[in-house]
């Protein structure tokens, strides 16, 4: 029977036939293997927020540097995500994935172990390196085992760190109420050692590839303006201790906007930068990177942030501050699978605008007094508005992006993640500098969630001038 009759590509008959391309038979196993590698990952990421006060008080340390616990986390991983995919492709997808949660298994124990907040922050980064040096290995072995089922697999795996994400602080409420702080990194203990040695039995090395080149002098630029911000907005807090106060704002704020600048000049001039200049601004793409970092704001720094706020104003226990976030992940999962079904038909500009909306919506209503209600109810409903915002503008805020630029999805999605880390780490490091040098701290952290809501409505405005896209790509 012809191709034509069968109705099928040439190209299309080689992937579906190519014997290279079938699935392999443990599939299922691996990708159980590296999806909780991950969900590991990404719960640490923010299960560490609902402990922001406890660090506080046992390890003497003000709330503005706790909050280093979490950004140092994201710094970390954005440091060492462009690194994965070439020590991916040297030394093995394997190899690489394996070592990477050793590592964050092994500095798992360290930070339970530790003893102030310096080393806390310290293990905290090499957590960060490890899980950013795990994400591209990861993926490769996935679509390696699935083969030309690949698309569908990838597309459940990337699913996998924003529940994780939205979890944590669950997670976190439940060791802190129950254990202590330390547990929430010696639960890694049994769950790594177990992923080594199930990973070690039944993965497979995907085949290597050309080995890209990597940026490093703009990683490296990148980093130094990330934490130099951090130091800055941290030692706001400390603004009234004498001289040493101010000159170490004035002093970092010099380094942040001296490698800030440095960084856009090397964008500008290497050919393989690790964020291309072509891809920061025209054509629609600085609205989509400057409402990312927002986006971004609002998905990582509120989910850390909720927590803190419902114990800094309302004084709720640690459990039912990370409860909240429950109805937020219901209102993101329910909202998000509307915002897949009504991408092709109404396309992503109404859905982004709309999701939007409700996020903005989310923010006031936390930010506001009760009405009638207790405290908890009144912020899980907040959160559950948040949450519906979030699910309409996630999937929407995807397609936007790559829309603009189809020949750079990949790099563009890699942005979108850098992008939207960064967002978290402004609005962590800015809310708990806010926190601790107010005299108020339950009302600073309110305004701070006016001010993102503030921004959020004008990056809406910005983007309701994005062309729209629908139907198929």
């Amino acid at each position: 029977m012809s191709e034509t009759v069968r109705g099928r590509a040439p190209e299309e008959l080689s992937v579906v036939d190519d014997p290279d391309l079938a699935p392999l038979p443990r599939r299922r196993a691996v990708f159980a293997v590296v999806g909780v590698a991950l969900l590991m990952f990404s719960l640490d990421q923010t299960s560490v927020a609902t402990a922001l006060t406890t660090l506080e008080r046992d390890l003497g340390a003000t709330l503005a540097w706790t909050s280093w616990t979490v950004t140092i986390y994201a710094v970390g991983q954005i440091l060492a995500l462009p690194l994965g995919g070439r020590l991916g492709e040297q030394f093995g997808r394997r190899r690489v994935f394996l070592w990477a949660v050793a590592t964050f298994t092994a500095v798992s124990c360290a930070c339970a172990a530790t003893t102030d907040i310096g080393q806390l922050i310290a293990c905290r980064f090499v957590q960060g390196l490890a899980g950013g040096l795990m994400l591209p290995a990861a993926n490769g072995i996935v679509a390696h085992a699935f083969g030309r089922d690949r698309d569908r697999a990838l597309a459940l795996f990337t699913s996998v760190f924003p529940i994780g994400a939205i979890l944590g602080p669950l997670v976190g409420g439940v060791i802190l109420t129950v254990w202590s702080w330390r547990g929430i990194f010696l639960v890694n203990l049994p769950i790594g050692a177990l992923l080594v040695v199930a990973g070690a039995l039944l993965i497979r090395d995907p085949p290597r590839t050309r080995v890209e080149r990597v940026d490093v002098a703009g990683i490296v630029l990148l980093t130094l303006a990330l934490l130099a911000t951090m130091v800055a907005i941290t030692r706001v807090g400390s603004i009234g201790d004498g001289v040493a106060g101010p000159v170490g704002v004035v002093v970092a704020g010099v380094v942040a906007l001296a490698a800030g600048w440095f960084f856009l000049r090397h964008a500008r001039r290497h050919a393989d930068a690790v964020v291309p200049a072509r891809l920061l601004s025209g054509g629609g793409l600085g609205i989509m990177n400057t409402t990312n970092v927002l986006f971004g704001a609002a998905i990582i720094g509120f989910s850390a942030l909720l927590p803190l706020y419902a114990q800094v104003r309302y004084a709720l226990l640690p459990l039912a501050a990370g409860v909240l976030l429950t109805a937020r992940a219901i209102g993101t999962i329910a909202s998000s699978g509307v915002s897949v079904a009504l991408l092709r038909r109404v396309g992503h500009r109404p859905l982004l605008l709309v999701g939007l909306g409700g996020i903005v919506a989310g923010l006031v209503l936390g930010a506001l007094p009760p009405a009638g209600v207790s405290p908890a109810v009144w912020l899980t409903a907040a959160a559950a508005v948040t949450g519906l915002g979030m699910g309409l503008a996630g999937p929407a805020a995807n397609n936007a992006g790559m829309h603009l630029v189809r020949d750079d999805v990949t790099a563009v999605s890699g942005l979108r993640i850098m992008f939207r880390q960064i967002g978290g780490i402004a609005a962590v490091s800015v809310t708990t500098a806010a926190v601790t040098a107010s005299d108020d701290p339950g009302l600073a952290a309110a305004i701070c969630f006016v001010v993102l809501a503030g921004l959020l409505t004008a990056a809406a405005v910005a983007a309701a001038r994005l062309p729209n896209h629908r139907g198929r790509w």
